[in-house]
């Protein structure tokens, strides 16, 4: 049985704050050359006017070209994902990982179950403050929510933990699958989705100071991982009056990063948290797109009973940070492909980063007299850890290259009489629509850079092309 929990909606008002620290009402700011991504959050949040244009968004050929689909045997909203968008989702999912232990802070790795009992007034009361739609179940006689994400999980356990003021700050992560029971009329494949993978990121701390420390750390992380795809974000910051006048150095501390303004929503104090920063791209259709996240929690801790030893003996509730580096493992690829597409109407071709693309090297011998040194080059590239196939289907040269390409394998070797007397590799960069003959050894050298820190699987199909079902 599903059913949906709402919140009352709260009473809530806009403000533009600038890096200077100068409030504006969004009907009187003007924006200024650049601002215009900003320009698009704030219509949407503040003005509440509708998107301009519409039509099918161009990531999602993209997404049938590596097998990230609906699936139609479930409830509307769940997704699937064949050989290749498995590959894409488990390096998300382990630099995701990564990323929480770069924050120069213990974090422990934890996990557990995706339903809790309704009956428990943490758990209930954390349900009705969420505000949002809930995937509801019963079973035995008892009334159960699915996760939104890994909070219960994670408070249920730590409630449970001896802390003292030594072990702070320290982090709890799980890789959490969470349900959201999402309007079907808003449901967006990778984006808006019913079910949905959180890597879920607590940070527990002893004192808003030491939270605030450690939020500005999270906001340059989340900024500065954007970045790496070429993007940047426009923010939302979810705060109540009396938490941003109290706390304008903050605020200022975090616009430094931005660079630029941001929009505000006072809202009143009915929430676990005092503030919650939404972080949003401006997708091809000029839509703003929440990707990232991070909130300061005064309100957990003590609903769930989390408590650490003082240096005088007193218990005290930790405050503690949610955030999600690079959002869901959905929305980031949502990010990666829409980047994509911005490359595609610039002119270049769409592609995927390296380290997140299925099948990095391919290797083409011109003909079946060239097969063995062919094997050779491959099983060299193999052993550095790089996705490296073989085409070695019986067509022409030219559709070979040709579908090497249009599957976005970013280096294409050729390997023909010239390669084998020379003991070297022609190597077409799709990216650079260029081709050089080198050694194997160059290759290899400029893929470990360029992937350099990012997580790595082996290739998820047999090396031989021939050998493959079509998907």
């Amino acid at each position: 049985e599903a059913e949906k929990v709402e919140a009352e909606a709260p009473k809530v008002y806009y403000r533009i704050l600038t890096p200077d620290m100068e409030l504006y009402k969004p009907e009187e700011y003007e924006f200024k050359p650049g601002e215009e991504e900003f320009r698009y959050l704030v219509e949407k949040e503040a003005l509440k006017k509708g998107l301009a244009g519409g039509g099918e968004p161009r990531y999602l050929s993209y997404c049938k070209k590596f097998g990230v689909e609906w699936e139609p045997y479930s409830d509307l909203g769940h997704m699937r994902y064949g050989p290749e968008a498995t590959l894409i989702f488990d390096l998300i999912s382990d630099y995701a990982g990564m990323l929480a232990e770069s924050l120069g802070i213990p974090i422990y790795k934890v996990k557990g179950t995706n339903m809790f009992d309704l009956s428990i007034p943490a758990v209930r009361q954390h349900a009705e403050l969420f505000g949002g739609r809930l995937y509801m179940l019963r079973a035995g006689g008892r009334r159960l929510v699915l996760r939104y994400a890994a909070c219960h999980q994670q408070f249920a356990m730590i409630k449970d933990w001896t802390i003292g003021y030594r072990d702070l700050p320290f982090g709890a992560y799980e890789l959490a699958d969470s349900y959201r029971l999402e309007q079907e009329g808003e449901l967006l494949l990778c984006f808006r989705v019913r079910k949905l993978h959180m890597p879920d990121l607590h940070v527990f701390c002893r004192n808003m100071e030491e939270a605030q420390e450690y939020a500005l750390k999270i906001h340059r992380k989340i900024f500065e991982e954007i970045g790496k795809l070429g993007r940047s974000y426009v923010s939302l910051y979810n705060t109540t009056e009396e938490y941003f006048e109290a706390n304008r150095e903050f605020f200022r501390r975090l616009l430094e990063v931005e660079g630029k303004p941001v929009l505000l929503c006072f809202v009143p104090k009915k929430y676990y948290w005092v503030l919650n920063v939404e972080y949003n791209i401006i997708d091809e259709l000029n839509r703003p797109c929440e990707i990232a996240t991070f909130q300061i929690d005064v309100g957990n801790a003590e609903r769930f009973g989390i408590t650490y030893t003082e240096r005088d003996g007193s218990k005290a509730h930790p405050i503690i940070i949610h955030t999600a580096l690079i959002g869901t493992v959905e929305r980031y690829l949502f990010a990666v492909l829409d980047s994509a597409v911005r490359a595609e109407k610039a002119g270049r071709p769409p592609s995927l980063p390296l380290w997140l693309t299925p099948t990095q090297v391919r290797v083409i011998p011109v003909s079946a007299r060239h097969m063995d040194y062919a094997l050779k080059v491959l099983e060299q590239i193999e052993k550095e850890q790089i996705r490296v196939d073989i085409d070695d289907r019986e067509e022409t040269l030219p559709k070979r290259i040709r579908d090497a390409e249009t599957r976005w394998i970013p280096y294409i070797v050729v390997v023909g009489d010239r390669e084998v007397e020379r003991g070297t590799i022609t190597v077409r960069f799709r990216e650079e629509k260029t081709q050089k003959e080198m050694k194997v050894e160059e290759l290899v050298k400029e893929v470990k850079e360029k992937t350099a820190g990012y997580p790595w699987r082996p290739l998820p199909l047999p090396k031989q092309v021939s050998r493959r079902p079509t998907f």
